[in-house]
């Protein structure tokens, strides 16, 4: 069962990366909905972790 939602979840990353690519080439507005719900899963998963690897209490590395 893990095995079959790890594969569907690769198989969904692919799909938006498709669409990404295709909208960039003016796809159809379906494609372009896909491409932009692609785009921003990926910012809110950098952002995230962005935030899990800071720690409380230790600076950023400017010192």
């Amino acid at each position: 069962m893990t095995m079959g939602i790890l594969v569907g979840l690769v198989v969904l990353v692919a799909c938006g990366c498709a669409c990404v690519v295709w909208a960039s080439r003016g796809g159809p507005r379906w494609v372009r909905g896909v491409a932009t719900v692609t785009l921003a899963l990926g910012e809110l998963v950098r952002y995230s972790s962005r935030q899990q690897r800071r720690r409380p209490g230790q600076s950023s590395g400017d010192d």
